[in-house]
């Protein structure tokens, strides 16, 4: 019978390579500044004397020192981190030995340890003195760094028997050094040692506790094999969350719904549904999809190292137009992948097209969100036909006046109102309200994309976009795939460079973090930024 092979241990994964790092560099921060601050007193206070004690004391703040920016820099391994960590611990307490004699000496003690009277005050003194911080750092340490609370004791164990064994045999002497012992101490030795075992016990409890505490915490974080790292949108519907594969490595994105209502349900699992039909190389693929313990609907999706176009103008300004058209392209062939399946998008706007890059092609287009997507062409329509549902900045006339006739050339409209945001960087109709959006939408006609910029645009592509963008959807393209032949045939398109679009990832790249593109925001009702999230409107 095979034996039943446990979960894959996340132990050795990116992120707990990074947290480890991290809190091991946090941790000798804050022994470099627990030991600089005792120097200085030590050094400014009224018994300070210089001496080979000063030379030890600052000699440990620049190694804490060094091992803070060993870690706080570049990227150290588990192993390395672990192996640098062990040697320091030892390394500190080594040091802290020597320390304590010479400051035995320092602390004007020599006169009492001319006696054996004297000595045995001295022995009581090294126990307080050297044992105690350094049981200190070890819990702080044991807290800091959350690490098997087996290691913990190893390391404890280690550094605590190190500082018994040099304390046994080292003693101060009246001339300012220090010598071997001639015999042994047993009171000494096991005072030392009870010591010892406080200190692992306790080290170990607070590693147990804290190591404990994390791993529940990262069991909670886990979905099926992705475990989640951090938040990187939100939106009405649901909030998206940076995950890796427990197993693969692959980073993706995790969708979560927040309501429960029917009707968000419903769009949830349809939005599923359809992108998991879809494999245009222009459409966020789908992993998977399912429902945790406690009844949190969720779906897994590749994840989008990018910026959003509305983002990309908004920072960056207008595109050119080769680029534009470069982009265009992309979106148009998605969507004639999901009209040939009998899907219309409904949503198609600049925040819902990502822009990614790849090691042998910048400028990769992604189109994503598509919870409103609606099937035509014969089939029953998947939403309410009383409803009008999109965001008003990029939606067709017939999508607001008779939302139960729209079909393909509907995100068509929508396409040619982004297209115009990208040239120009201005909606093609602004206004205050929902309602003029409509109106401006339904009767009145755009002002072309070259008056709006200010500049003169290409006249085949400036054509391409207001016939898009015509009242009458048989005056617009027919289908999306023909848009896509029509904007390839622009005489910009060959005008197109991916070495400049590469040089421009790499530039924005050394100058910022590109993160993730998020979800929009804003809830789904007539009081919302006009650009924002998607706005359902049921018709009176």
């Amino acid at each position: 019978m095979a034996r039943k092979q446990s979960p894959p241990s996340t132990d050795d994964s990116e992120e707990a390579r990074a947290f480890l790092q991290a809190r091991l560099a946090l941790y000798w921060k804050v022994l470099f500044l627990f030991t600089g601050a005792g120097a200085l007193l030590g050094l400014l206070g009224p018994m300070g004397k210089p001496g080979m004690d000063v030379v030890i004391t600052f000699g440990n703040v620049v190694m804490n020192g060094v091992l803070w920016q060993l870690f706080r820099r570049g990227r150290r391994s588990i192993r390395f981190s672990r192996t640098a960590e062990a040697i320091g611990l030892i390394s500190s307490g080594i040091v802290g030995v020597f320390l304590t004699r010479y400051l035995l000496v320092a602390f004007s003690l020599e006169r009492s340890l001319a006696t054996a009277e004297g000595a045995l005050m001295a022995d009581a003194y090294i126990c307080m003195i050297d044992l105690a911080p350094i049981a200190m750092f070890l819990a702080i340490r044991a807290a800091l760094v959350p690490t098997p609370p087996r290691r913990t004791a190893i390391l404890t164990a280690a550094v605590a028997a190190v500082k018994i064994v040099l304390n046994s045999v080292l003693v101060p002497t009246g001339d300012g050094g220090i010598t071997w012992r001639d015999a042994a101490q047993p009171w000494l030795t096991s005072t030392l040692v009870m010591m010892w075992v406080i200190a692992v016990l306790t080290c170990t409890v607070i590693s147990w506790v804290v190591y404990g505490l994390r791993a529940e915490v990262r069991e909670a974080r886990r979905f099926g094999q992705y475990v989640l790292e951090h938040k990187v949108g939100e939106g009405a519907m649901g909030v998206v969350y940076r995950a890796t594969h427990s197993m693969l490595r692959r980073p993706a994105a995790i969708k979560l719904l927040q309501k429960t209502t029917e009707t968000d349900l419903m769009r949830f699992e349809r939005e599923v549904q359809h992108t998991s039909r879809l494999v245009h190389p222009n459409t966020i693929s789908i992993f998977d999809y399912g429902r945790t313990a406690d009844g949190t609907f969720y779906y897994v999706m590749e994840y989008l190292d990018g910026v959003d176009m509305q983002r990309l103008v908004d920072q960056h300004g207008p595109l050119e137009p080769a680029r534009a058209i470069h982009i265009l392209a992309q979106v148009c062939g998605a969507l004639a992948e999901a009209h040939a399946l009998g899907l219309i998008h409904r949503d198609i706007k600049p925040a819902n097209i990502i822009l990614t890059e790849r090691p042998d092609e910048p400028d990769v287009v992604k189109v994503v969100d598509f919870g409103l997507v609606k099937k035509f062409g014969g089939e029953l329509a998947e939403s309410s036909t009383d409803t009008i549902a999109g965001t008003p900045l990029y939606m067709a006339p017939e999508a607001i006046s008779k939302p139960d006739t729209i079909d393909a050339r509907s995100d068509l409209y929508a396409v040619g109102a982004v297209a115009y945001f990208l040239l120009t960087g201005h909606q093609v109709f602004e206004a205050g309200t929902v309602l003029e959006v409509y109106s401006r939408h339904m009767l009145e006609p755009p002002v072309p994309p070259s008056q709006k910029l200010g500049k003169p645009l290409p006249a085949d592509l400036e054509a391409i976009v207001l016939a898009c963008l015509a009242k009458d959807r048989g005056d617009r393209p027919a289908s999306a795939a023909e848009l896509r032949a029509k904007l390839l045939a622009c005489a910009d398109a060959r005008a197109y460079d991916p070495a400049a679009a590469r040089a421009w990832w790499q530039k924005l790249r050394s100058t910022q973090q590109v993160p993730p593109a998020p979800e929009s925001k804003g809830p789904a009702t007539m009081a919302i930024d006009l650009g924002g999230r998607s706005t359902v409107v049921q018709k009176r």
